[in-house]
């Protein structure tokens, strides 16, 4: 398949920004942004300079990226199979699951925001620092569960491995991106962390709100008119060969 033919695709066009803004939310849930310091601490190591501090991170980001596609890329390839028979049926029992993670991310059904930890604890430092990403990726299941899992149907829309996985890597920046910023020590993400700790439930509900409303456009349809439109629309400003 052509790159540009994954990329220039209505579904995915629109998908890319919603799973970089999951991504986000997963990054300022409240139980992930109070241990930030201490992840780049730990992937840093004894060293704790902020070179080390940015070459831990960016490993750590990439442990967690590699997690993300290879779910990223299964689903999208399951979507291939599942969406050809029963595309109508399959998206809105999708959009209902995803209104659902919202309604998690709201504070609702305890029993779904239950922590599923791995145990296994990397060694400290660079060495280990992609390791933790992978366990991060693989177990910090109630900050990254409802919003990963949105992106996930998103990504068994797309009816393709390589869209699944242009997805999960639009995720992963949006997760990874304010840990690398904070590691170059930018004044403007340092600030801009003491303002979400001070507003995070706003932050979360405003989060919840935006997976609810997608849930009901993949189930009402309106997700369905929103990419044709933007398909429509790509194609007749591509130029005629």
């Amino acid at each position: 398949m052509n790159p540009a033919d994954v990329v220039l695709n209505g579904s995915l066009l629109l998908a890319m920004p919603v799973a970089a803004l999951a991504g986000l939310a997963s990054f300022l849930s409240p139980c992930v942004l109070p241990l930030v310091p201490g992840y780049l601490g730990y992937v840093s190591g004894s060293a704790n300079t902020r070179s080390r501090m940015v070459l831990g991170s960016l490993l750590f980001v990439l442990g967690f990226t590699a997690v993300f596609i290879s779910f990223g890329a299964v689903f999208g390839g399951l979507g291939s199979l599942v969406y050809k028979s029963g595309q109508a049926i399959i998206q809105p029992i999708l959009g209902a699951l995803v209104i659902v993670l919202g309604l998690v991310m709201l504070g609702r059904f305890e029993w779904l925001q239950r922590t599923i930890k791995l145990s296994y604890k990397p060694e400290y430092g660079l060495v280990g620092a992609p390791l933790l990403g992978i366990v991060f990726g693989l177990g910090w299941t109630p900050c990254i569960g409802p919003t990963f899992a949105a992106v996930l149907a998103m990504a068994s829309q797309t009816g393709n491995p390589a869209r699944g996985t242009v997805l999960a890597i639009c995720y992963a920046l949006g997760l990874g991106a304010p840990f690398i910023a904070l590691a170059f020590g930018f004044n403007w993400a340092t600030n801009s962390v003491s303002w979400v700790k001070r507003h995070i439930r706003q932050i979360n509900i405003v989060g919840a709100s935006l997976l609810i409303l997608l849930g009901l456009a993949m189930v009402t349809g309106v997700w369905n008119l929103i990419v044709t439109s933007l398909q429509e629309a790509i194609v007749g400003y591509l130029p005629a060969l």
